[in-house]
């Protein structure tokens, strides 16, 4: 059996399941800490305060993109129907 993939993210031991995409993961990592990086150079907050801050900018980005996607899958829908009707 496989041992667990153990990462350090922002001083935190976390441990992933040998399936996990470890450059993804890696990727991530950078990203989680890119941005905690710079939401500590604003100062004055703890580090509770700063993570919180970097969940809801995380869950934003996701949102943001949710949206786009589905503005471009309805593009695309409206795209093939118009095609379909003219073909």
């Amino acid at each position: 059996m496989s041992e667990n993939i153990n990462l350090a993210v922002l001083g935190l031991e976390v441990a992933f399941r040998p399936g996990a995409d470890i450059e993804r993961v890696q990727s991530a990592v950078r990203l989680l800490e890119e941005r905690f990086a710079e939401l500590r150079l604003h100062g004055g907050q703890s580090r509770e305060a700063l993570l919180t801050f970097l969940a809801l900018g995380l869950a934003d980005d996701v949102l943001q993109s949710q949206k786009k996607l589905g503005d471009v899958q309805s593009r695309v829908t409206a795209m093939l129907s118009l095609i379909e009707k003219t073909g």
